[in-house]
């Protein structure tokens, strides 16, 4: 028996309140512009700068003993996390500790290297410190840049392949409700000043495609249901597509938050934040896949005299459970 979330026939009504749905929307990005400009985000090492010390021991690292060591020494951010590597004999264990960059110093110092080489050694006597790097802050801060620009080039690229592959008004939904979930992920990141690092990015930019998967196969839908139905308004073609769709958009995305949601609590602390990001975007991208997307394209409208053949049109497997 397979299970089903919805059932294989549905007939809801997507639009008959699709102005609220984008107001809703619009509010929500409007909040969430306003926490990012008001609160800033909680910048992570790699973006404030930071000092990365290599330790070896031949006794087994202990993360959280460690993370209780350095706490009295009021460092700020630290990220503690254990080297693994085949080549390592039984008695070497590798541990890398990152420090946030300290105020009024461009790179770390003898002084700040030997308090923590002191309190590790409290942990593990025989800890030695292999290697120490530093980076400063205008690194950090073209790495901001290089960040936004990757984000920025990847949703441009998004709108240059939807516009290929259907029309203009198709590109745009796209590319808005892709916009939309990038931005109330930072908001909410914003707002409860959750660690915003390198692998936050990796999240936005996993969002991206995450969501535009879902909403290709909308579209997918849509222009097939267009060609199949030309007389229909399309309101009715945007509903019934969606409905079509349904079940395999809702099917995707619990399985994805069943195991997102497992790692976030068995994880540990070096993942959570990736995957708080990634469970968000997967809940704002099936939103905006169904509600936003949609509901752009039929505010702008779109052409009804396809030229195209249709025998290749549209995603056969749609409606199959994943």
């Amino acid at each position: 028996m397979k299970l089903k979330l919805v059932p294989e026939q549905t007939s809801f009504d997507f639009f008959s309140r699709w102005k609220l749905w984008l107001g809703i929307s619009g509010f929500m990005i409007v909040l969430a512009l306003i926490s990012f400009g008001v609160r800033g985000l909680n910048y992570g090492i790699d973006f404030r700068g930071g000092t990365t010390i290599r330790i070896e021991s031949t006794q087994p690292v202990d993360v959280g003993a460690y993370r209780d060591a350095l706490a009295p020494l009021g460092l700020g951010d630290i990220v503690i996390s254990e080297v693994f590597d085949p080549t390592f004999g039984p008695d070497e264990n590798v541990a890398m500790i990152r420090i946030q960059a300290q105020e009024g110093e461009e790179a770390a110092t003898a002084d700040l290297t030997r308090k923590v080489e002191k309190a590790l050694k409290s942990v593990s006597p025989d800890l030695r410190i292999v290697s120490v790097e530093s980076v400063g802050p205008k690194v950090s801060g073209e790495l901001i840049q290089t960040a936004i620009i990757a984000v920025l080039l990847s949703i441009a690229a998004v709108l240059v392949y939807i516009w290929l592959r259907f029309e203009w008004q198709f590109a745009v939904g796209a590319v808005l409700a892709l916009v939309h979930d990038v931005t109330l992920t930072i908001g909410i990141f914003s707002e409860i000043q959750l660690k915003f690092d390198l692998a936050i990015i990796a999240a936005l930019l996993t969002i991206v495609g995450y969501s535009l998967n879902d909403t290709v196969v909308v579209f997918d839908r849509v222009r097939e249901n267009l060609r199949k139905y030309k007389q229909k308004p399309l309101k009715e073609v945007l509903n019934l597509s969606i409905n079509e769709t349904l079940s395999r958009t809702l099917m995707t995305s619990v399985t994805t938050l069943i195991a997102l949601v497992s790692l976030y609590l068995l994880g540990g602390d070096v993942i959570r934040g990736f995957v708080f990001a990634m469970i968000w975007g997967v809940i704002v991208g099936t939103y905006s896949s169904i509600f936003v997307a949609s509901a752009i394209l039929l505010w702008l409208g779109v052409k009804r005299d396809w030229s195209k053949p249709s025998n290749t049109a549209g995603n056969q497997f749609a409606n199959v459970d994943a």
